[in-house]
């Protein structure tokens, strides 16, 4: 169900739940739509131009949406599992898609978003038209958690709660729910490997060299499991490439989205009767 609201933001019902949005041109037209999934303590408004950007430079439209208990969605209200990014890709992201009559888009994730972007194209292997992910989880790295246990900390002191409640209404849940869960004891062993695998859509895989919330094993396992991904390495970039190389980011992303929509083209002229 979409509400109608100001604009920009739409607000949609999924999972119970309002989550805001933000459409580029219009999405569920004949042409694949990008749908972006944003990071772990992201929002629409923390991509800034990213996906404008790319949406320009591809031709096509997009989505954009803050998940539960980001930005202006609802609080998320519960502790998350172990399986939150599961239960995004499987539960609620499926019902985003649904309320705006999107078939076959093109996921773009950053970071948690890039995890539960894979999680989808392994799950829904005939439902995605291809997953473009900066940043991917694939498994937890301590390199990982040190990174976010130093968040953790920074986070009690003046300045991060401060920069972040610009972005979520409720700015302590969003930090407090995710912090806690990739910190748990529990989350150490989590791992989408079995998911990637399952993968048959194409693959656009971004990583920065200097990624401080993952190495580059991240992207070999992709390579591992599937062979035919496209891989690209940026260096002097941290762990968000649309923002630290956002000129080659853009074009990466835009010139995978054009050849996945030049195919969806070709083979729909093909199958049409004539």
């Amino acid at each position: 169900m979409v509400l109608k609201s100001n604009e920009p933001y739409l607000h949609i019902v999924a999972g119970g739940r309002r989550l805001e949005c933000r459409t580029i041109g219009e999405p569920g037209s004949r042409a694949p739509t990008l749908v972006f999934l944003h990071e772990g303590l992201g929002s629409i408004a923390q991509w800034r131009d990213f996906p404008d950007r790319v949406c320009r430079a591809a031709g096509l439209p997009g989505l954009v949406y803050s998940r539960l208990g980001y930005g202006g969605s609802d609080p998320i209200g519960e502790p998350r599992t172990v399986r939150f990014m599961h239960d995004e890709a499987i539960r609620v992201l499926p019902e985003v898609l649904r309320a705006f009559g999107l078939e076959r888009p093109i996921l773009v994730g950053h970071s948690d978003g890039a995890s539960i972007a894979l999680i989808h194209a392994g799950t829904f292997v005939d439902v995605d038209a291809a997953v473009a992910v900066l940043a991917p989880h694939l498994f937890v790295e301590p390199v990982c958690t040190d990174a976010i246990a130093e968040i953790a900390r920074r986070y009690e002191a003046p300045g991060l709660r401060e920069q972040l409640a610009r972005y979520h209404e409720d700015v302590d849940g969003a930090f407090r729910h995710w912090t806690a869960i990739w910190l748990s004891d529990a989350f150490a062993a989590w791992t989408i490997e079995k998911e990637v695998a399952a993968i048959r859509c194409p693959i656009l895989a971004i990583q920065g060299e200097d990624d401080q919330y993952g190495t580059m094993r991240q992207l070999a396992r992709i390579s591992e499991l599937q062979p035919r991904a496209q891989l690209l390495k940026l260096p002097d970039c941290r762990h968000s490439p649309h923002l630290d190389r956002p000129d080659e980011t853009v074009q990466a992303v835009a010139s995978f989205c054009r050849a996945i929509a030049a195919k969806q083209a070709r083979d729909g002229d093909a199958a049409a009767p004539g």
